[in-house]
C-alpha cells in the first residue's frame, strides 16, 4: 500500500515501470520541467506536441537537453492538441498530458466523439491524488474539474474511478467516505440521501472493490477523534481513502484550500474513464504537482 508520493516513486522504480506519455501544446516550463524529469527517472518516454522554437526555448531557460523528448512541431495550439489525442488514439502514447492549454480544450479534444479517447458510454471525470502532513495516508478525491452537478448514476461511476486508482496504489479495499454536510439522514439535503443509497450499494456488492460509508461530514471523514466524540460508529470514519463530493464546487474548493492554505501539501490530479489516464493540473500548478501527476497516471496505467 502507498501511503506517499515518495513511496509512489520508490515503487515506480522498484518495478521497473515506464510508459509512453505525450503532453498537448507542452509550451511551457513547468510541463517540460516535470516531462523532463519523470523521463530521467525513468518512468516516462515523451513526445511534447507544440510549437517547436518555443519548447527548445524553455529548453534553453531550463537546461534541458531537448534530445530528451521526441518533439513533434505544432505552432497551433489546438491543432497540437488534437495532434497529441491523434497519436494516443493510435497507439503511440500510454498516457496523455495537458500542457499550457486551457482545460476547455483539452477536454474537447478528448470528447470528440470521432476523433476522441472516450469510449462509448462512458464517464469522464477528474480523480485527485491528496498528501497531507495532518493526515496518516494518501487521500483520492473527485471530482474536482469535469462533472459540475453529477447525477446518482454518475456519483455511482465516479466512485468506480476512485476505487480503480487507489487500488492501483495497492490498497485491496479502499474505504470510500461519501460527503455531505453532515453525517445525520436528513431527507431535506440531497447528498445525505445519495450517500445513505450509496453506501448501502457498497455494502451490497453493487459497487464493488470498496468500503462505503455516508453521508459522513468531512470532519468524521478524516478526523477519528471528531468521530469518537459524534459517537459515530463507521468503519470508514477517520480512516477513509476516498472521498466523494456532491459538487465540483465542493470538492475543488476542498482541493485547493488544501493546496493553498495548508503547509507542506503534495497534490496530483488526473482525468479516468478515458481509454488513457490523462495528466490534468491546473496550469498555474508548479512543476512537482505536474510531476506527481505523471506518476499517478503511470502507476494507474501500469
Amino acid at each position: 500500500m502507498i501511503r506517499s508520493f515518495d513511496e509512489l516513486y520508490t515503487e515506480l522504480k522498484a518495478k521497473g515501470i515506464r510508459k509512453r506519455m505525450t503532453a498537448a501544446w507542452a509550451v511551457d516550463g513547468h510541463t517540460v520541467e516535470a516531462a523532463a524529469t519523470a523521463a530521467r527517472m525513468g518512468f516516462v518516454e515523451v513526445t511534447l506536441v507544440g510549437d517547436a522554437a518555443c519548447i527548445g526555448q524553455v529548453c534553453r531557460e531550463r537546461d534541458i537537453d531537448p534530445a530528451t523528448f521526441r518533439i513533434i512541431d505544432v505552432p497551433d495550439e489546438m491543432q497540437a492538441v488534437a495532434e497529441a489525442v491523434r497519436l494516443v488514439r493510435s497507439g503511440e502514447g500510454d498516457l496523455l498530458m495537458k500542457g499550457l492549454c486551457s482545460t476547455d480544450k483539452f477536454l474537447r479534444a478528448i470528447l470528440h466523439k470521432e476523433t476522441g479517447l472516450l469510449p462509448p458510454k462512458g464517464l469522464l471525470c477528474h480523480v485527485g491524488v491528496l498528501e497531507n502532513p495532518r493526515y496518516h495516508k494518501l487521500i483520492f478525491m473527485g471530482d474536482m474539474a469535469v462533472i459540475p452537478l453529477p447525477d446518482f448514476r454518475q456519483k455511482v461511476q465516479i466512485t468506480g474511478h476512485i476505487v480503480s486508482v487507489a487500488r492501483s496504489f495497492g490498497i485491496e479495499r479502499p474505504k470510500i467516505a461519501f460527503i455531505a454536510a453532515t453525517e445525520q439522514m436528513l431527507d431535506t439535503m440531497p447528498a445525505c440521501m445519495d450517500g445513505a443509497m450509496l453506501a448501502k450499494m457498497c455494502d451490497r456488492g453493487q459497487i464493488r472493490g470498496c468500503i462505503g460509508d455516508g453521508p459522513l461530514a468531512i470532519d468524521v471523514a478524516l478526523d477519528r477523534e471528531s468521530a469518537a466524540i459524534k459517537r459515530l460508529d463507521s468503519p470508514v470514519a477517520g480512516d477513509a481513502d476516498g472521498l466523494l463530493f456532491p459538487n465540483l464546487e465542493a470538492s475543488n474548493v476542498f482541493w485547493k484550500t488544501n493546496s493553498k492554505l495548508a503547509d507542506g501539501v503534495r497534490q496530483a490530479g488526473m482525468l479516468v474513464g478515458a481509454k488513457v489516464p490523462c495528466v490534468l493540473s491546473s496550469r498555474a500548478d508548479d512543476m512537482q504537482t505536474k510531476l506527481n501527476s505523471i506518476a499517478e497516471a503511470v502507476m494507474f496505467a501500469a
